[in-house]
């Protein structure tokens, strides 16, 4: 038993480095492409390709409309379609609100895996309990309690503005009625406010913050003890 446990926290270790650079990678990739700023080229055609959808199928189609391309959905048979005018302008709102919340996701998890990867070093060097030890738990909460505010937001406004455009530029059809989107309203975006309080991340943060103050006061008893003896 003991053996597996001091082999643990190594393989941690190990695993946690290999995700840390693999998300510095995929930062980077992604951060790449927000330099290049790529756009879909004028009258773009795409298809009709197939799909199937809840066992039944369906086309998806981007089709030409002079400078820019219209794209149509079908699925159950036709029953169902979504025309959406203007295609290129989801990209480019996907370009101006996605990107940059995913660049931020992959930071985020860059420094999540560092810090647990310093933690379980630690750990393996038979430090759980020290003044360092502590604060690196205490880090992994607080990063969580931030990136948790910083997702509501970046959440709430990418939906804000994808509903807004869908509004204006979709329809989507249902056995030949025309269904039109409703105009977006911020109270229809709860998190677009900022407040995470629904958000596993937050509660799993303060988790986190309350029991690194546990290991903390432990901490401040053994050493009170250890000045007694």
């Amino acid at each position: 038993m003991t053996s597996v446990s001091s082999i643990l926290p190594r393989i941690f270790h190990w695993v946690f480095l290999a995700l840390a650079l693999i998300f510095v990678v995929a930062a980077w990739v992604v951060g790449f492409v927000m330099l290049v700023n790529p756009h879909m080229p004028p009258g773009a055609h795409l298809g009709p390709a197939e799909i199937h959808l809840a066992g039944q199928q369906g086309t998806l189609l981007l089709r030409s409309t002079g400078r820019d391309s219209d794209f149509l959905g079908t699925a159950f048979g036709g029953n169902v379609s979504v025309a959406v005018e203007k295609a290129g302008g989801l990209l480019e709102l996907f370009k101006r609100y996605a990107l940059p919340l995913i660049f931020l996701d992959m930071i985020f998890l860059v420094a999540l895996f560092e810090l647990l990867r310093r933690l379980f070093r630690n750990v393996g060097r038979g430090e759980s309990f020290t003044r360092g030890t502590i604060r690196l738990v205490q880090g992994v909460g607080g990063l969580l309690i931030l990136f948790s505010f910083v997702l509501s937001f970046g959440e709430g406004l990418f939906f804000y503005n994808l509903f807004a455009y869908l509004a204006q530029h979709a329809v989507i059809t249902i056995s030949g009625t025309a269904v039109h989107f409703p105009a977006p309203h911020r109270e229809i975006f709860l998190r677009a406010d900022g407040f995470p309080f629904g958000s596993p991340m937050f509660f799993s943060g303060l988790l986190v913050l309350a029991l690194s103050e546990v290991f903390r006061q432990g901490l401040a008893l053994k050493d009170e003890n250890a000045l007694t003896i």
